[in-house]
């Protein structure tokens, strides 16, 4: 049964309030990444209601399909997990302009939009041209590593046709995967009294030489590469000579070959710059790969042209979202958001409520365009 965009469009206004709902109660289970269990059972439980037959796996990915075409599919990927450790409140809260609550945006919101999106097709009896499979994803946030995405993609590389990561906010366009590379550096030694054992090796001292070499790198700026020491712990007392210090360091660039450089020189730095009588270790703690597709890709082009349809001139960026992973395999990827947030990252957060209708025309017509494209070659409308 084929639909106008008009059709689409008012389909849209129509279900905002659930949207609005949906993502208010979804930010209400709380979801620390490495403990999103219980948001996974709630939004396995919204697929139920919605007449699908999800399915949860041991890492707590929920996946469900639409369509029985059992041949190329598109994945759609949004993330159910939260910056916010267990035990943080969440206050959930509306008024006229927002919605407020700890990751009402990031990705609550997104997620409501993937259900919605598929609510939409269904209320308009669209078929798609290959099968859907919606996945909420874990592990995006932090040192989650991506491994709901990479799971989802794995899972079905040899049937996937393109990726949709619903991540961000509506108008912006992810089309660049920034990649990242993050240790915990660990210097140790003997240790011993300030004053009495004065001469042996700090690894206090040692780790602070490693810091100050890696604030001096020169990173390019095109491609963008950056460098962080963000947590830094170590030591027993001002009068103990530290026996171990540890550092935690981000490394991130757009492009996989600067990045490689960049975690070369700091390695040599952690081998060579603590100094004699300490040792230096790295664990590797997290790796996002690097890539991107270009503004001239068929699916990029497509999301673009439902933001003009929309009134919006598209905002192309680089961002690390779950499209990392399918960016990594070559597998045609985009990231599109529902709505637009604010103070993400932060108990603070919130987004606004007006831009929704966009958003959910926005992603339904991208979730058309997509399955028509990889049926065809050629976008829905």
């Amino acid at each position: 049964m084929a639909h106008t965009l008009d059709e689409i469009l008012a389909a849209a206004e129509r279900s905002v309030e659930t949207a609005l709902d949906r993502d208010m109660r979804i930010c209400a289970v709380p979801s620390p990444t490495y403990g999103e269990g219980e948001r996974a059972e709630f939004v396995a439980s919204i697929f139920r209601d919605l007449g699908y037959e999800p399915e949860i796996d041991d890492i707590s990915n929920v996946y469900a399909r639409r369509g029985n075409k059992h041949g190329k599919v598109v994945l759609v990927l949004a993330h159910i997990d939260t910056v916010f450790p267990a035990g943080t409140p969440i206050d959930v809260r509306r008024d006229d302009e927002f919605l407020y609550g700890p990751g009402i945006g990031d990705n609550a919101s997104n997620v409501s939009g993937m259900l919605t999106a598929l609510q939409i097709l269904d209320e308009l009896e669209a078929e798609t041209d290959v099968d859907i499979i919606a996945v909420a994803t874990v592990g995006e946030e932090g040192l989650g590593n991506l491994r709901g995405a990479r799971r989802a993609v794995e899972r079905y590389r040899d049937q996937v046709g393109a990726v949709v990561v619903l991540d961000g906010r509506v108008g912006r366009i992810t089309n660049t995967a920034v990649g990242s590379i993050r240790w915990k550096v660990t210097v140790s030694g003997a240790g011993g009294h300030s004053f009495g054992a004065f001469g042996i090796p700090s690894a206090i001292h040692g780790l602070g030489r490693i810091i100050a070499a890696i604030a001096d790198i020169e990173v390019p700026a095109d491609p963008k590469t950056t460098f962080n020491v963000g947590v830094i712990e170590g030591g027993t007392s001002v009068n103990t000579i530290a026996p171990s210090a540890s550092m935690i360091v981000d490394m991130r660039s757009v492009d996989a070959g600067e990045l490689d450089k960049l975690a070369a020189q700091v390695r040599q730095f952690i081998e060579e710059k603590p100094g004699d009588g300490v040792t230096s270790e790295i664990e590797l703690l997290g790796e996002r790969p690097a890539g991107g597709r270009s503004q001239d890709d068929p699916l990029v082009v497509l999301a673009a042209e439902g933001c003009r349809w929309l009134g919006y001139d598209p905002e192309f960026q680089a961002a690390s979202t779950d499209m990392n992973i399918p960016v990594s395999f070559d597998i045609p990827a985009v990231c599109i958001g529902t709505s637009k947030g604010e103070r993400g990252h932060t108990v603070h957060e919130h987004v606004h409520i007006a831009p929704f209708k966009d958003g959910l025309a926005q992603v339904t017509r991208l979730f058309l365009d997509a399955t028509s494209w990889v049926a065809t070659g050629q976008g829905k409308f």
